[in-house]
């Protein structure tokens, strides 16, 4: 039996991608975001392509709504084997022109609400020895390139470092529990995405999605750099 997998901060380029591609290997989608309209679109395309998917819209800085959302989403398509969390906060602008309480919700939308979570699907993953994936960016790791055009990213670098920090704690956490952990770090921005839009050599989501299905599927790496658009040091440490 293929579980549910349950994609957290869903949107038109990496997780769109990710539920296309469980999607199709025969596994339930169940997708979250607060933006309704969005998730029902997604959910008719995801249904002309023979993907079974539903939505339930939520506010995910809501942990206490999160929660009920995952009790739905077991309620109504069983046990929850992977969780992807994508969610984030896209906020551009220095340490000097952020505004403290974006950094305050950067951090609860990337760290808090994402181990929020992993706990509230805990039982499930323990259950059926399942996975916790997680979306990254290069500027979680530290590096004197990556910090001079993290510098533009403040609250977005900030909050993905400590996300990257999160999960590789989680990592070693979930392991005598045979859950597995893994981690897209992504090196550029992607096609499809706001983010990309203007932008050179951008990054093929289903390319990203492919990463996280090898990582399911092989169970053996816990993180990955995947793209080259910040040329960084060969001594920048990831598994």
């Amino acid at each position: 039996m293929k579980h549910t997998i349950l994609i957290c901060g869903y949107g038109p380029g990496i997780s769109h991608a990710v539920a296309q591609r469980f999607g199709k290997a025969g596994h339930s989608v169940a997708l979250i975001a607060r933006n309704a309209q969005r998730l029902t679109s997604a959910v008719e395309e995801f249904a002309a392509e023979g993907i079974q998917a539903w939505a339930f819209p939520a506010n995910l800085n809501d942990i206490e709504e999160m929660k009920l959302i995952v009790t739905e989403v077991r309620s109504a398509l069983g046990p929850i084997g992977i969780l992807h969390w994508n969610a984030f906060l896209d906020i551009e602008g220095n340490l000097l022109s952020t505004l403290p309480s974006d950094l305050s919700k950067s951090f609860e939308i990337r760290v808090t609400s994402y181990i929020a979570a992993v706990q509230a699907c805990l039982p499930d993953l323990k259950a059926h020895k399942g996975s916790v994936l997680t979306t990254s960016g290069i500027m979680a790791l530290s590096d004197p390139k990556i910090d001079i055009f993290a510098t533009g990213y403040a609250a977005l670098a900030i909050s993905v470092a400590a996300q990257h920090k999160a999960t590789r704690i989680l990592t070693h956490t979930l392991a005598p529990y045979d859950i597995h952990v893994g981690e897209v770090i992504v090196n550029g921005f992607v096609n499809r995405t706001p983010g990309g839009v203007g932008k050179n050599n951008t990054i093929e989501p289903a390319d990203i999605a492919e990463q996280f299905w090898k990582l399911y599927t092989t169970r053996q790496t816990h993180s990955i750099i995947f793209g080259a658009t910040i040329p960084i040091s060969e001594t920048v440490a990831h598994e």
